[in-house]
């Protein structure tokens, strides 16, 4: 079996461009470094340059990825310092600033996802890149003038949505560069060095912004800081990734996927699991200010730490975990699993909450957190599930045109389910805001999560554990 490249520069032997066998890969590099004749699924073209090839675009799209999610969670963050800052904003007010960057960013994954296929990868993340610039340097803006009105704030925060779009166009991205053999690996790296991102935030712009400050802060570091980052970014996608013309936008497949009932199913199920370890990482920094103003930071020396950062690390962390056990255990048992979880810790924050008790509210949430990470592998493991059982109940031959349309489905399936459970971002603070303005007490918007987890618990089991003839009688 042959592999070679090509390039416009330099011509290959007139032998291997001759007749070139079925087998072989050819690779043709063009000026603003695209590629033609990508093919992963080949072995040995696999094994002697692609995966090399692969794993460098991973690399830089993972770094891309994370600084997009460090910008789409910075108000979660920065909104607990203002205050301190001079501002005078209502709690109302401080949620909007916490949620609408995910309403936002939620939106922006729709047409994220085609982007790639539009500009090219390497094109597209350098764009995307360049983007998160523009929420970062105003963030440093506005936030230095405690005169800044409500109105102009909103809209800063707003902009910081473009991170969260980020998501989509990566996800999109990798998927083309690898085999379908090792998707799952590479597809798990990315979704999992994004979400890191959150974690990262909120722990270090606490100890960036008073370090040193003495007893001010320098709250707009909050957005310069990641200025330099951005721009390594933007350089590494320049230097180092490729754009492949073998990426097309399945805009049939999308449309497909989207008269597919399941489809809609599994999104309400990924608002449950991602939605809210998205929706409470961006809320817990405030819930903590909220409820235990004393722990809100702790001085560590001249620098002050937020324990916030720990329930979106160990959700991140625990994401990979949740595809693995999936993988064992079947993806519905994990995923009924996790909602029970959840609903048992948001039960015990109900419980917890009038104790006053930091590190009993702490270890709450951190299980919660755990369960959503499992959450986020599962359900996001079931969606392939669901369609090839799909398949099989519609007696769907996988080689014919009906197969392939299958699997086109299943992949933009993919995106569009991110795209809906991201949502959850914006609904967990807004439910929380209802709650506090209603009644001046988060416990009714916790009762309601635990309803939220028990019903999605029984709509998991119902549709997806018990053997149905329209899912071929398979337990997903």
């Amino acid at each position: 079996m042959t592999i070679s490249e090509t390039s416009p520069r330099t011509a290959p032997p007139a032998e291997e461009t001759s007749a070139p066998s079925a087998d072989t890969v050819v690779l043709s590099h063009r000026s603003g470094r695209w590629v033609d004749g990508w093919n992963p699924e080949n072995t040995a073209f696999w094994e002697a340059s692609g995966r090399v090839i692969a794993r460098r675009n991973l690399g830089w799209s993972i770094f891309a990825e994370f600084l997009g999610f460090i910008v789409w969670q910075l108000w979660s963050i920065v909104v607990v310092m203002l205050p301190e800052a001079g501002f005078a904003f209502t709690s109302s007010e401080a949620f909007w600033l916490i949620s609408l960057p995910s309403l936002v960013g939620a939106t922006l994954r729709f047409p994220y996802t085609f982007m790639v296929a539009k500009f090219g990868g390497r094109n597209w993340t350098i764009i995307s890149a360049g983007l998160l610039l523009i929420p970062s340097v105003l963030l440093g803006i506005v936030v230095g003038s405690p005169e800044t009105p409500f109105g102009v704030m909103l809209a800063v925060a707003a902009l910081a949505g473009v991170g969260g779009g980020n998501f989509a166009s990566s996800m999109a991205n990798i998927t083309y560069f690898f085999p379908h053999r090792e998707k799952g690996w590479a597809l798990g790296l990315n979704a999992a060095g994004g979400n890191l991102g959150t974690s990262v935030a909120q722990f270090a712009v606490p100890i960036v912004v008073t370090l040193g400050a003495g007893a001010t802060l320098n709250i707009s570091l909050a957005g310069w800081m990641w200025i330099p980052l951005i721009l390594v970014a933007m350089w590494g996608a320049w230097r180092y990734m490729d754009n492949l013309s073998s990426a097309k936008a399945d805009v049939a497949g999308s449309a497909a996927a989207l008269r597919e009932p399941h489809l809609w199913l599994l999104a309400l199920l990924y608002i449950g699991t991602f939605g809210s370890f998205i929706g409470f990482a961006s809320v817990f920094p405030k819930l903590i200010a909220d409820q235990f103003p004393a722990f809100s930071t702790i001085q560590v020396g001249s620098a002050s730490v937020s324990l916030a950062f720990l329930g979106a690390l160990i959700g991140s962390l625990a994401r990979p975990y949740g595809g693995r056990l999936a993988d064992r255990l079947g993806g519905a048992r994990v995923t009924v699993a996790a909602f029970a979880t959840m609903a048992l810790g948001a039960l015990a924050l109900v419980w917890i909450l009038p104790l006053q008790n930091f590190w009993a509210f702490l270890l709450c949430f951190l299980v919660l957190f755990a369960a959503t990470g499992v959450g986020n592998g599962s359900t996001y493991r079931m969606i392939p599930s669901v369609f090839a059982a799909r398949g099989l109940a519609l007696g769907i031959d996988a080689d014919d045109a009906a197969g392939i349309a299958l699997r086109r489905k299943a992949a933009a399936a993919l995106g569009l389910i991110s795209a809906i459970g991201a949502y959850g971002g914006f609904l967990v603070p807004q439910v929380l805001n209802l709650s506090q303005t209603a009644s001046g007490s988060y416990v009714p918007a916790f009762y309601g999560f635990v309803g939220a987890y028990l019903a999605l618990l029984i709509l998991t089991a119902t549709v997806y554990l018990i053997p149905r003839r329209s899912l071929a009688g398979q337990r997903i």
